[in-house]
């Protein structure tokens, strides 16, 4: 087969035209706690930091979380029946669902855990269904869709809600993607789920493919719901996310600063502060810096310092122009105009403020701004005194560092 056969290629076409409501409620499927965790990179918190975290996904206002695949062991199979307890206990308003291959095996477990916790499981059931991957297990498009129909049936007859998830959805043709998902519905499915398993896809191209879907759900089954499951391999999974939302999916997926396999997937804190600056989603998110320093502090990884909207220079700036245009914005009558004169998302909006350092690209403003938010009171010479040391330095100074500073100067004036 050549490469044009192994891999349909959706970023190739002409995209297609899309007509967008932007009044509807956009979802959002937290993933952190199964696809998250199987970064290979991450730890596997205990179950009381994963209750933790589900918490915080619910003051956050996302609709639902993947909290496990059972099938993966009897430590993963109990943890998931504990988060589903939780869920009940507490009537979290939070829509779980399971992972699982299409297989009755897989079932089994979510159909276990849904019996135990008393609540409705969606099983989120996933088949492979490209070129290239068929060609490796040796599957026909004919033998795809049977795997599916039997698995969706038998979850559907045990009372679980089924979510259809086809794999690697961006390299699949449309003939195949149209017989898989017109077998899942038959079958019961409830949602159907376009994976961009290998981070394969262009923003072009998932709006073409989404739209596609859209048009084959509204056509036939009108109250099937789409989702969207980006990967972040090319760079593309917020953008993806967008484009898949402006397209018609009903839900999107994301993790906690976008942990996940390989490259990992779509950036939940990043999708949620962009769905606010665009007027699509009314969440608060005074909760969001606590959730991310949760999830990094639980799964062991660092955020990186200049990550958007919650990494430590996010609102942070040492540079001279930018202090001064800051100092002058916080003197104006209306004052959020400082939250937004050097930044497209204030600070405000995660419960952070901005913060002006001092250091070798600083200006006088700098310093002054630093001396009155530490109490200080600023004089010329005090100013001068304080950027002579910070123009020798090579990096930002710590409030330590300036603190000593200020001493020693206060001290030879004496």
């Amino acid at each position: 087969m050549s490469d044009d056969e192994l891999i349909y290629d959706w970023n190739q076409e002409v995209p297609a035209s899309v007509s967008i409501d932007h009044d509807r409620r956009i979802e959002l499927n937290d993933e952190t706690l199964r696809d998250g965790l199987q970064s290979p990179s991450v730890t596997d918190p205990p179950i009381e930091k994963k209750i933790e975290i589900l918490d915080l996904m619910v003051e956050l206002g996302i609709d639902a979380a993947d909290i496990g695949l059972p099938a993966a062991g009897p430590a993963v199979q109990k943890q998931v029946e504990a988060l589903a307890c939780h869920i009940a206990h507490n009537k979290l308003p939070i829509r779980p669902n399971c992972a699982g291959r299409t297989l009755p095996a897989d079932v089994d477990p979510i159909i276990a855990a849904s019996q135990k916790s008393g609540i409705a499981l969606d099983a989120a059931l996933f088949l492979g269904c490209s070129p290239i991957r068929g060609l490796v297990e040796g599957w026909s498009v004919e033998k795809m869709g049977e795997i599916a129909e039997k698995a969706i049936r038998y979850a559907r007859d045990n009372g679980l809600p089924v979510m259809f998830v086809t794999e690697d959805t961006t390299r699949s043709s449309p003939d195949v993607l149209r017989h898989l998902y017109t077998t899942a519905i038959e079958a019961g499915a409830e949602r159907i789920c376009a994976a961009d398993t290998t981070g394969h896809a262009t923003p072009s191209g998932t709006r073409r493919l989404v739209s596609f879907l859209r048009k084959l759900v509204d056509d036939s089954a009108p109250n099937i719901q789409i989702d969207w499951h980006g990967h972040n391999d090319r760079g593309l999974g917020l953008v993806n996310a967008v484009f898949a939302i402006e397209a018609g999916a009903d839900r999107v997926h994301a993790t906690a600063l976008g942990v996940g396999e390989r490259c990992g997937n779509t950036s939940m804190e990043i999708l949620l502060a962009n769905l606010h600056l665009s007027r699509t989603s009314t969440r608060s998110l005074v909760s969001l810096m606590k959730y991310c320093r949760l999830v990094a502090e639980a799964l062991e990884v660092p955020i990186p310092v200049n990550h958007p909207v919650v990494g430590r220079d996010a609102f942070r700036t040492a540079t001279g122009v930018h202090a001064a245009a800051v100092l002058k914005a916080m003197r104006q009558e209306n004052g959020e105009l400082a939250d937004q004169i050097y930044s497209s998302i204030p600070a405000s909006l995660v419960g952070r403020r901005q913060r002006i350092e001092v250091g070798p690209m600083s200006g006088a403003s700098n310093v002054q701004y630093w001396l009155m938010e530490n109490g200080y009171a600023p004089n010329d010479f005090l100013i001068k005194c304080v950027l002579d040391e910070a123009k020798r330095s090579k990096r930002a100074l710590s409030d330590e560092q300036l603190k000593t500073i200020v001493k020693s100067v206060e001290t030879a004036g004496r």
